[in-house]
C-alpha cells in the first residue's frame, strides 16, 4: 500500500496535466484529493473503522471519483473563458451553476451504490464496510469542497496571474 497509492497518485497527476495541458490546471484539480481525504478520515474515525487495506483501495478509488469532479468544473471554466469571459468571479458562479447537476451526479452513483456494502452485517462485511464508508463519506465532503473551495482557488490563481500579466505588459511598455 505505500508504494501503490504513491504511484496511483503521481498517475493521476500526470493524466491530469495530459488532459488538461497546463500545470496549474492539473494543480486545481489535484486539490480535490486532500478535500475527499478529510472526509474518507473523517468517516472511518466517526464510525471507529479501523484503516485498512480495503479502506487504502476506498480512497484510490475515492481520488478518481474526485478528480472527475474537478475536471468537470476546470473543464467548464476553461469552456468560458474560450468563449471570451474575462470576469473570473462570474466564470466561476456561472460554471458551477451549469456544472452543479453533473458534479451531483457523479459523486451520487457511487456513493448510493456503496450504501449496501456500508450497511451490510453479512460474510465478508468488515472488509467491504471499511472500502465503502471511505467512499461515500470521502465523496460527501469533496463534492461540497468541490463545489465551493475550486472555484475560489480557480478565481485566486487566475486573478493572481492576470496581475503578474498585466504587470509584465506595464513593464513592456515602459520599456517601448
Amino acid at each position: 500500500l505505500s508504494v501503490v497509492v504513491p504511484i496511483a497518485l503521481s498517475m493521476i497527476f500526470l493524466l491530469l496535466y495530459f488532459a488538461l495541458g497546463s500545470i496549474k490546471d492539473s494543480i486545481l484539480v489535484y486539490s480535490a484529493i486532500p478535500l475527499s481525504a478529510i472526509g474518507g478520515i473523517f468517516t472511518l474515525y466517526l464510525t471507529g473503522t479501523n484503516f485498512s487495506i480495503s479502506a487504502g483501495v476506498g480512497f484510490i478509488a475515492l481520488f478518481g471519483v474526485a478528480v472527475l469532479e474537478g475536471i468537470l468544473m476546470i473543464a467548464e471554466f476553461k469552456r468560458l473563458e474560450s468563449e471570451g469571459w474575462h470576469d473570473y468571479p462570474r466564470i466561476a458562479q456561472q460554471g458551477t451553476k451549469i456544472r452543479l447537476r453533473s458534479v451531483l451526479m457523479t459523486a451520487l452513483a457511487p456513493s448510493l451504490g456503496f450504501i449496501p456494502m456500508a450497511i451490510s452485517q453479512g460474510a465478508g462485511a468488515e472488509v467491504q464496510r471499511p472500502l465503502a464508508l471511505v467512499v461515500i463519506g470521502g465523496l460527501v465532503s469533496a463534492t461540497i469542497l468541490t463545489l465551493y473551495v475550486l472555484p475560489i482557488l480557480y478565481v485566486w490563481q487566475r486573478t493572481k496571474q492576470a496581475k503578474r500579466l498585466s504587470k509584465k505588459r506595464v513593464v513592456a511598455a515602459a520599456v517601448i
